[in-house]
């Protein structure tokens, strides 16, 4: 390396490796001074290449700074401190350390220049964001949190098959993670990335490690997994169009399930499906103007995402629950959680003055220009169910409606600590304004922005929408209420078929096998039996016999050679050399003829 470059990742790494020799009366000022040093790394870095390291015969790269990674590395530095802020109280640093770790992977990821660098951050990513759910503590959150590890192990694959076919090709120069031209290794590379950004099938792991997290670390979950995977798309499969429509499918599907579902998270963790299907679509679309949808998209959701699951987050760690059909009526116990959770329901409804409606709606006119009317206009489509779930149903039936709580959650509900209430506090106020003052995040975007979300027809068009959605929810609300069920999903085959594989292996096949393997004994050992027995009596019957035999003739022999007169003995040696000669003289004569 030509000189030191300080990686923001690295600052996040050796703070959470000392932060357990912190003092207990320096711990929450520390906790805040790590993620505000890495956030002012990443908004002071200049562009460039930095971080250049030759190994071997190739050379990896750690600091890749321009416009689309810095816009990405700002938010998730801002996302990091924020999330430190609402989780100051918890006491284990192991959850601390394990958040800090997640993030430093998703900041080398975004800044990685190579293949190479990429897949080692990807993997720190998966292997400390799983303790976010097992911190929970909770049966399920254990079994979520195998199931969530295991997915991204497969993914963690898919990428570790494609770089190494990509470095083959390439004589095992890993060259700058770019846009891939269409081989086998940039599908598997697609693979990877497509499973880490949820796309529909491979996305059942999101709701359901999400919802299973603890409380503040889905808030960390919500933000970097999908949103590194849209960045890692737009870096390397711009204008793919297969990506247009399974970004649709995302919006919708997503749409779908969580208007059916009644756990608040698992229906915040769907809508993060829905709402990372407008960013996997604009990366399809591939425009510049896409692109800059794609990132503000991906900016302004990073905040509304954080303070949804803030929000569902307080409420569970106030009441210990988090089921629809098990809240209500919490306005007067928890009016901050309620007025915080509202702005983020708002916003990711794209209403006008927040932060939604100025980054939705460059996706959708980037499909309009494109002339890609059907996926435009189901992407629009699917802004009626987000504004029903988000902005409609979460805030009625948790804190308006019928009290269904049960009289000790009832008891406990109260508005969370202050540093909750206060990452809630500043999260909210970017989303206004965000929505209200356009050139802060504009500025940012990677390509020069000619756009203008207040335009007539785009407001006419937006409160249209919302308030014919309102409308129906009012009149339907009866029918509305939350049920306790449970939604099946596609991750019903592996969950079912795992269990079906296990049952296969521990009876009929373990069972198959045992007997094949006492088949084999038996045979075994009954065949040995058998030729110990045949080799005895052949030893006994054949081999003594003609040995006592051979032994009796020789004897014999010798006797009569012992009586004879040595003249018969002469004679006798004649007459065999003789027969001998006669033979050979045969053979010389004879065998030249018979040879071809």
């Amino acid at each position: 390396m030509s000189e030191f470059w300080l990686h923001p990742s690295l600052i996040l790494i050796v703070g959470g490796l000392l932060l357990p020799a912190v003092p207990a009366r320096l711990r929450s000022v520390y906790l805040l001074a790590v993620p505000l040093a890495t956030f002012a790394r990443v908004a002071l870095m200049s562009t460039g290449t930095y971080g250049q390291v030759p190994i071997l015969d190739f050379t990896l790269v750690f600091g890749r700074v321009d416009a689309l990674s810095s816009v990405f590395g700002y938010i998730m530095a801002l996302m990091c401190t924020i999330g430190t802020l609402y989780g100051l109280h918890v006491r284990h640093d192991g959850q601390q350390m394990a958040a800090w770790a997640y993030v430093a992977g998703s900041l080398g990821a975004i800044y990685a220049g190579d293949l190479l660098t990429l897949f080692v951050f990807w993997e720190l990513m998966a292997f400390a964001s799983v303790f976010l759910v097992w911190y929970r503590g909770r049966a399920g959150s254990l079994a979520a949190g195998l199931r969530y590890l295991l997915v991204h192990v497969a993914g963690g694959l898919c990428l570790l098959a494609g770089l190494l076919l990509h470095g083959h090709e390439a004589g095992f120069a890993f060259v700058a993670f770019d846009v891939a031209h269409p081989t086998t290794a940039a599908y598997l590379v697609l693979a990877g990335f497509l499973l880490n950004a949820a796309v529909p099938p491979l996305h059942a792991w999101l709701p359901d490690a999400y919802s299973e997290g603890s409380f503040n670390g889905s808030v960390y979950l919500s933000a970097f997994t999908t949103k590194t995977a849209v960045y890692a798309l737009c870096r390397g499969f711009a204008g793919m169009e297969l990506l247009v429509v399974m970004g649709v499918i995302m919006s919708l599907y997503g749409v779908v399930y969580a208007i059916i579902e009644n756990d608040v998270r698992r229906l915040f963790g769907y809508h993060i499906i829905s709402q990372v299907g407008y960013m996997v679509a604009g990366v399809g679309v591939g425009t510049e103007l896409a692109i800059n949808g794609v990132c503000a998209h991906a900016f302004s959701h990073i905040l509304y995402k954080g303070l949804l699951f803030m929000g569902g987050g307080a409420v569970l760690h106030m009441t210990g629950e988090s089921r629809m059909s098990h809240l209500g009526g919490l306005f007067r116990r928890m009016p901050w959680t309620f007025l915080f959770t509202l702005i983020g329901g708002l916003s990711i409804s794209a209403f006008p003055l927040f932060s939604g409606f100025v980054s939705k709606s460059m996706i959708v006119q980037a499909g309009f220009e494109e002339h890609l009317l059907l996926a435009a206009f189901l992407l629009t489509l699917a802004s009626i169910g987000t504004f029903y779930c988000n902005g409609l149903k979460v805030p009625y039936f948790v804190w308006f409606g019928r009290n269904r709580c049960a009289a000790q959650t009832a008891e406990r509900a109260a508005d969370p600590p202050w540093n909750m209430l206060t990452a809630m506090g500043i999260t909210s106020a970017l989303c206004i304004f965000i929505g209200c003052y356009t050139p802060y995040l504009y500025d940012m975007l990677p390509y020069p922005v000619e756009y203008h979300p207040y335009s007539s027809y785009h407001l006419s068009e937006s409160l249209q929408i919302l308030l014919f959605t309102a409308l129906a929810f009012y009149l339907m609300v009866k029918h509305l209420e939350p049920h306790a069920t449970i939604s099946l999903d596609l991750d019903w085959f592996y969950r079912k078929g795992g269990r079906a594989f296990l049952w296969l292996a521990r009876r009929p096949i373990q069972a198959v096998d045992s007997w094949f393997g006492e088949l084999y004994r038996v045979a075994g050992l009954t065949g040995l039996m058998f030729s110990a027995r045949l080799s005895g009596r052949f030893d006994g019957r054949v081999i003594d016999g003609a040995v006592d035999g051979l032994a009796t003739t020789v004897d014999a022999v010798a006797q009569r050679l012992r009586g004879a007169q040595r003249g018969d003995v002469q004679q006798t040696l004649l007459i065999a050399f003789g027969v001998a000669g006669l033979v050979v003289l045969a053979l010389l004569i004879f065998l030249p003829a018979a040879l071809p």
